[in-house]
């Protein structure tokens, strides 16, 4: 028993007891994840990004609403000049929202921005993975005339407009999603951080027209290869009018189309239902339901009497069940509605 059996004993629990641990440790992984990529989006805002240095000073970049980049500077927050220079660029572009990355030297130039009083009020936010970011084969594509630092200014920028958006083009292991995320099983982290992203993406939806190429690769059924595609075409041929559109690009057949279209969104579509997650398949069903309540289907949309007026039992079939429906009913509700909360800025 001492020489053989005790020692095998106690090798198997430990064995298990690690392997409890680890699944455990990989789930918080991914629950801090989640919470980092369903942070509030800042919407409708132009964003003035801030890298913090000391040395080499502030780096400073400028967004617009669709997270386009406009204009960059570098201050130093000691100079007469510093304060003069941030109040021409937010009344040039009308800045809403101040972003600081959370480096060395955030403290003094959030503090700087306080004393300055300029009107947005400034915030500080987690810049993890931002150098990583703008030292990569992406942003180089992205923004290639543009400095690595800069990069990193558009990174904080954009990450505080849309969390979701800009995290995805990072490896989830660099963003920090907990300590000791190096000695579990690599693989399995993988493969739940990659679960949590795609499930994000999904859950929140896609604007077909503004996401890039990471965003899209992770929306259900389309791949790398056919993510880039799609932004290839964007570019060639100008914005989607339609999800049907989306049939036009090369490696983009029914069943990834099936798969993968109740995720994009298209806002400005001459088809209403494309800016909702109803999906294609179920357009005839919401236009019977709009006809026989007399109404049409952008009327439908959004209206609570009419959507509240709707006996779901009269249509469910084989194809659309009662849990379908009451899915369709809740976006006819509200259409194209993010789950996100509301961004509300905390003040100390």
């Amino acid at each position: 028993y001492t020489r053989l059996l005790a020692p095998s004993i106690e090798t198997e629990l430990q064995n298990r007891l690690w392997e409890k641990a680890e699944a455990e440790a990989i789930q918080v992984f991914a629950a801090n994840l989640r919470n980092l990529l369903l942070a509030p989006p800042v919407r409708g805002e132009t964003i003035l990004g801030i890298d913090p240095g000391f040395r080499t000073g502030c780096k400073v970049a400028v967004i617009d609403r669709t997270g386009a980049f406009l204009e960059n500077t570098v201050i130093f927050p000691g100079s007469p000049s510093a304060a003069k220079v941030l109040a021409e660029l937010i009344a040039r572009h009308k800045v809403g929202k101040i972003a600081i990355g959370n480096g060395t030297g955030s403290r003094e130039a959030e503090e700087f921005l306080r004393q300055a009083d300029l009107g947005p009020m400034p915030v500080v936010v987690n810049e993890a993975g931002a150098s990583i970011y703008s030292a990569s084969d992406l942003a180089v594509a992205e923004f290639p005339g543009l400095d690595i630092t800069v990069r990193g200014a558009i990174s904080i920028a954009r990450r505080y407009q849309d969390p979701l958006a800009e995290f995805v083009k990072i490896d989830p292991k660099s963003i920090g999603v907990g300590q000791y995320q190096h000695d579990v099983n690599q693989t399995r982290l993988k493969q739940s951080l990659d679960r949590t992203v795609e499930s994000c993406v999904n859950f929140v939806g896609v604007d077909l027209n503004r996401a890039s190429g990471p965003l899209l690769r992770y929306v259900s059924g389309i791949t790398p290869t056919l993510a880039q595609r799609i932004v290839e075409h964007r570019d060639a041929q100008g914005p989607f009018a339609t999800r049907q559109a989306l049939l036009e690009v090369s490696g983009m057949g029914p069943k990834t189309f099936e798969q993968a279209a109740g995720f994009l969104r298209i806002p400005d579509s001459s088809e209403p239902l494309d800016a909702s997650a109803v999906h294609p398949e179920r357009y005839p069903l919401v236009q019977r339901i709009a006809a026989d309540h007399e109404v049409s289907v952008s009327e439908l949309l959004g209206n609570e009497s009419v959507v509240a007026r709707v006996d779901s039992a009269k249509y469910e079939s084989d194809e659309a069940g009662a849990f379908t429906l009451q899915d369709i009913l809740a976006e006819l509700r509200k259409p194209g509605r993010d789950p996100r909360a509301d961004h509300t800025t905390v003040e100390f």
